[in-house]
């Protein structure tokens, strides 16, 4: 697992992001996640071959289809798909493969390592850019950031 300054930089390097299994559905756990990052300034790229649109952003049916260049790409699927997905991710010249909370993979760990490029996984983007860049609270909504000091109140 990436340490805090690995993974500071890679979300801040990395500004546009295919994300692999995207859903139009806003229940989902990765229409959440992609509108999160979304909303604070990444690119989002939706790859799903089930739709044509996501969150106001053309949907690709794979990673080869995307006309310009990614960042990242950021997977939501079974591991067993994500060694095929890191090596084409490497095809497409992404600088970094994030595998969602609850996927494990360490083949295509190694596939990325020997490629060179970034490899998070079992890790949840949202939750991660929250915490290390604030965002994160109880209900994991707040924009301020996660700190041991208490806000001065001001009273008008």
């Amino acid at each position: 697992m990436p340490d805090i300054p690995t993974l500071r930089r890679i979300l801040t390097e990395n500004k546009t992001i295919a994300v692999v299994g995207l859903s139009a559905k806003w229940h989902r756990p990765s229409f959440f996640a992609a509108k999160y990052m979304q909303d604070h300034g990444y690119k989002i790229i939706p790859v799903n071959p089930n739709y044509t649109e996501i969150l106001g952003e053309n949907c690709y049916p794979d990673l080869a289809s995307i006309p310009h260049q990614v960042d990242m790409v950021d997977i939501f699927q079974r591991a067993e798909t994500t060694p095929d997905y890191t090596h084409q991710a490497i095809q497409i010249g992404a600088k970094a493969v994030w595998l969602q909370l609850g996927i494990v993979n360490e083949e295509a760990k190694e596939i990325a390592r020997q490629a060179g490029i970034d490899f998070v996984m079992n890790r949840c983007v949202k939750i991660e850019h929250a915490r290390l860049f604030g965002g994160l609270n109880f209900i994991g909504v707040n924009t301020r950031v996660i700190s041991s000091r208490r806000n001065k109140v001001i009273a008008n």
